[in-house]
């Protein structure tokens, strides 16, 4: 593998940092690591920071995507750790109602043991960065109107995927920074051969559930292991019985020094989104409809999916991992809602916005660029609210269930018309092996009864919706707009065979003609909407367009402002690598109560009812009963630490990152934030903003006392300790 170092664009060099800042708040990107090398070092980095800065090198190279969450090398082997929420989806996608491994867990006692984790798990090894900055924004320069800029950037970043995927085993990705002051093409190895090799019992592995779910004090064993996989020529390949182990060329090793309280921590990973440099017009919308909105329909669909699954355990074991994916998501935006409101968010968007408009004033003609952008991106933005009703339900109708499976079969068919450089992305042809796992895999995640009323709930909020809200043909597809005329869809969508995987996949190869031809509800269904579906995306992408020149106009306004105060600089998150650091430290709650830095394995047992979440394993009640510590414990506590925290800077996607020590070794998996912490997405809250990380020494003592896997630890070079 080797490394590009990158040339800093004007915007890229313009992020700064305050000189305060030694810790805490900051996603910050690889390239400004020689910018913050001071106060890493004064934080208490013992690696050189140079040495951080080596993205193949040792610690960083072993840090890895998983397209959702991270994880990292932790053996010469190719074994990989994450969270068990991570996993959560694998686990369930091996699991029957019969032989149930989220609940008794699983562990591959050898490598041929070890369980795929389904056609679409990937894990993507990070080999290169390129800064591409100067060609897409001629291409934007050139284009002549706000749609044509939208499809020059989507040519030229298909463009420069393609002559990057040219070597076979690659997966590339152009990224936006500071909404479009620079771009970065990442190249990653994609490996697609990713097996099981352990997850702990639910009882373990979710402790708590969503009882404790973004909350402190936590006692959770959010820990699991994945193992990478590879032809026999030491190159990426689809699963197969003959493939062998990857060998990375960096693992990362487990702490041989006990982690602390004040102890310095770092974290390398992939957070998903966050939204410190939007509007407050788009915080307001956020606030005050889409968390509240969406909110409410995740419990609705919580709801009748709970209530389906007391009756039929096929049900419960299928919509598991959705579920749970709804539970997590509603319950972060009760917390960022809670949050806006304690910390006077609104107020604080507002008035960062305003004072950055005041100063643009101040500069004359100089400003009047940055105040035009943020009037357009203000216009950009009322457009797209005006029928968020409407593409709300749309949009989750045609993703559920066979009208998903629908849309996307009938949507291939169409692009495959075109040559592949000018079809939709998501339907080029290094996009169709992923389509077909999606395919192949929904028979684990559908059940006839169910996709029923989950399409059910969503034409009947459809028909709520006011007649200005409505889509043609969609109404035409239902024959009406009232409950009869969608039970009767639902009747004639029960005759379906997109249920059956092996109708799915042979209507995968399917020519358009063919599929319009067909009397299957769910195919004349997707046949029906696709115009206005392609229409809707015409829109979007005039005002994406729009936004290509506007939102790096205020963008940059914004840095200028925030460097000529001081104050610290960094892009927001957007999947791609982000370096946090900061200290172990616990944090005061609103109400005055004082909360610790750890959580102890005799916690674990108070907490026990004997019941989900809260049924721990009985060996492990005894074992800690025992006070069975294993060689683990840590003199200061007097036990084994569960669960700890600090104050780095995180997000989704961040899940089932490395946390590591000053000398860059493994001290524990990042796998939450507290309940407080949620609403920095929006606005860093310093005082409240906690990381939550399951420790090291916990995971060895899961493997040695509970649910062992002494093959594991021998690979991890922490063999059992007594």
């Amino acid at each position: 593998m080797r490394h590009h170092r990158l040339a800093l664009s004007t915007a890229a060099a313009l992020l700064t940092f305050s000189a305060s800042t030694l810790a805490g708040e900051g996603m910050w990107v690889p390239q400004q690591l020689p910018q913050i090398a001071g106060p890493l070092k004064k934080a208490g980095l013992a690696l050189s920071p140079k040495q951080l800065a080596d993205l193949t090198g040792d610690p960083m190279g072993a840090v890895v995507s998983l397209g959702g969450c991270t994880a990292s090398f932790v053996s010469p082997q190719g074994l990989v750790v994450t969270n068990h929420h991570c996993a959560y989806g694998a686990i369930q996608l091996n699991s029957t109602a019969q032989n149930n491994l989220i609940e008794t867990g699983f562990n591959a006692p050898a490598t041929g043991d070890e369980l795929t984790a389904g056609p679409n798990a990937r894990i993507y090894v990070l080999d290169s960065i390129r800064d591409v900055t100067r060609q897409v924004q001629a291409a934007i320069t050139a284009a002549p109107d706000a749609l044509a800029r939208t499809k020059a950037v989507d040519a030229l970043e298909k463009q420069l995927v393609a002559n990057c995927e040219s070597t076979p085993g690659y997966r590339c990705r152009l990224y936006s920074f500071f909404g479009g002051n620079t771009y970065r093409l990442f190249k990653n190895i994609e490996i697609k051969d990713v097996r099981l090799v352990y997850a702990p019992p639910r009882s373990v592995g979710n402790y708590g559930g969503e009882v404790d779910n973004w909350m402190w004090p936590r006692h959770t064993g959010d820990f699991s292991f994945y193992r990478a996989y590879v032809g026999r020529d030491g190159k990426p390949a689809a699963y197969s019985k003959d493939n062998v182990p990857y060998h990375p060329k960096r693992f990362l090793k487990l702490a041989d020094k006990p982690l602390g309280e004040g102890d310095f921590v770092m974290v390398a990973g992939y957070p998903g989104v966050t939204s410190r440099y939007a509007l407050a017009s788009d915080f307001d919308a956020t606030a005050n409809w889409t968390y509240p909105t969406v909110g409410q329909h995740f419990r609705n669909l919580v709801a009748m999916v709970e209530e389906a699954g007391r009756g039929n355990p096929d049900i419960a074991v299928k919509y598991a991992a959705t579920v749970r994916s709804w539970q997590n998501a509603m319950k972060n935006y009760d917390g960022q809602l809670a949050g806006f409101g304690r910390i006077d968010a609104a107020r604080r968007k507002h008035a960062e916005e305003d004072a950055v408009l005041a100063w643009l004033r101040k500069q004359g003609a100089r400003g009047q660029a940055g105040l035009a952008a943020h009037a357009r991106l203000e216009k950009v933005g009322d457009e797209a609210r005006a029928h968020r009703d409407r593409d709300l339900v749309f949009s989750q109708l045609r993703g559920t269930g066979v009208l998903g499976a629908a849309m996307q079969l009938y949507r291939a068919s169409v692009e495959r018309q075109k040559p592949d450089a000018e079809r939709e992305s998501g339907y080029q042809q290094r996009d169709l092996p992923a389509l077909e796992g999606a395919l192949r895999q929904m028979e684990r995640r559908y059940q006839p009864q169910m996709d029923r009323e989950l399409i059910g709930y969503w034409l009947r909020e459809y028909i709520k919706l006011p007649a200005d809200q409505h889509v043609a043909s969609l109404d035409a597809w239902l024959g009406g707009t009232d409950a009869k005329s969608v039970d009767r869809a639902l009747d004639r969508l029960g005759k379906t065979r997109l249920g059956d995987t092996q109708a799915r996949l042979a209507l995968f190869t399917s020519d358009r003609a063919t599929l319009e031809k067909s009397t299957d509800a769910a195919m004349q269904f997707a046949v029906a909407v696709l115009p206005d579906v392609l229409r809707l995306e015409e829109e979007a992408k005039t005002r994406a367009g729009d936004a290509l020149v506007a939102r790096p106009q205020f963008l940059q306004a914004v840095v200028d402002y925030r460097k000529s105060s001081g104050q610290s600089v960094y892009p927001d998150a957007n999947s791609s690598l982000r370096i946090t650091f900061g200290h172990v430290m616990g944090y005061t709650k609103a109400d005055g109560s004082k909360q610790p830095s750890f959580t102890t394995l005799e916690q674990v047992a108070q907490k026990a009812t004997g019941k989900d979440p809260f049924d721990a394993p009985k060996v492990q009640l005894d074992a800690i009963r025992a006070k069975n510590y294993g060689g683990l414990a840590d003199r200061r506590l007097g036990t084994v630490p569960v669960n700890f925290l600090s104050d780095l800077d995180i997000t989704g996607g961040n899940s089932g990152s490395p946390v590591m020590d000053a000398r860059g070794r493994l001290v524990g998996l990042a796998f939450d934030g507290n309940w407080e912490s949620v609403s920095s997405n929006w606005v860093f809250d310093p005082a409240m903003t906690r990381m939550i990380a399951v420790d090291q020494r916990y995971m060895r003592w899961i493997m040695q006392e509970v649910y062992p896997a002494p093959q594991l630890l021998q690979e991890l070079g922490v063999p059992e300790r007594r």
